[in-house]
């Protein structure tokens, strides 16, 4: 069996639970970089035991911070309530049926009511602050932020994937993983790229300005 020096010191953060605190940070700050977008509401719907234990194993706190940008290690993640008040940021927990193999889930759903929009990403804690994003907005995924990863919307005809495949290779951007998906034939697309190199925001905009391309949005991720 192979044992990583994770499994026996677990990741740099602030306790008590890797699962629990660590895991939950990292899914919502990885919520919000996918977001990307101003918000005043944040809702959190809890799975599995994420919805039994979340007070006790300080889970609530360290979804708040996520959703405030911090990291799992961030000193200020105990005062998360507090920073998400000053900044105007409500926010609720409820539990939540969430269809998963995994035991610790949650729905974070950011809201700006001035423009009345909502946007919810789901996923899961996975242990030893590992994390797996597995819906956007509705879009099945596997997204793991291990490394900086683009994720285009796209109007499904041919040659976008091509088009964005050849922005990246013209700027020195390896592709690691590839995968695309549709809502139905010919309507709205949608490509997941992790890629081995940091993205820079002009290679985003050049992203952004291809043809047929809806929106584009980068988490850029530290490799591992």
């Amino acid at each position: 069996m192979n044992v990583s020096l994770l499994d026996v010191v677990g990741p740099v953060m602030i306790g008590p639970s890797s699962s629990h605190t660590a895991g939950a940070a990292k899914l919502a700050k990885t919520a919000r970089l996918i977001y990307n977008k101003p918000f005043n509401r944040v809702e959190f719907g809890l799975g599995g035991s994420f919805a039994k234990t979340y007070r006790g194993h300080f889970t609530d706190y360290a979804l708040v911070a996520g959703a405030m940008g911090m990291s799992e290690d961030d000193e200020n993640l105990s005062r998360s309530f507090d920073v998400a008040k000053e900044q105007g940021i409500t926010f609720r927990f409820y539990p939540r049926d969430i269809q998963s193999e995994y035991e610790n889930t949650a729905r974070i759903t950011f809201y700006n009511d001035e423009e009345h929009t909502a946007f919810y990403v789901e996923g899961a804690s996975l242990g030893g602050g590992r994390i797996l994003v597995t819906s956007i907005n509705g879009l099945a995924c596997e997204v793991n932020a291990t490394s900086p990863t683009i994720i285009v919307q796209q109007h499904d005809v041919a040659g976008v994937v091509s088009e964005v495949s050849t922005i990246l290779a013209e700027n020195g951007i390896n592709i690691g993983i590839m995968k695309v998906g549709r809502d139905t034939r010919g309507g709205t697309a949608y490509c997941i790229i992790e890629c081995d190199e940091f993205i820079d925001p002009a290679i985003m905009k050049k992203l952004r300005a291809a043809k047929n391309v809806l929106s584009a949005t980068v988490v850029n991720i530290k490799a591992e």
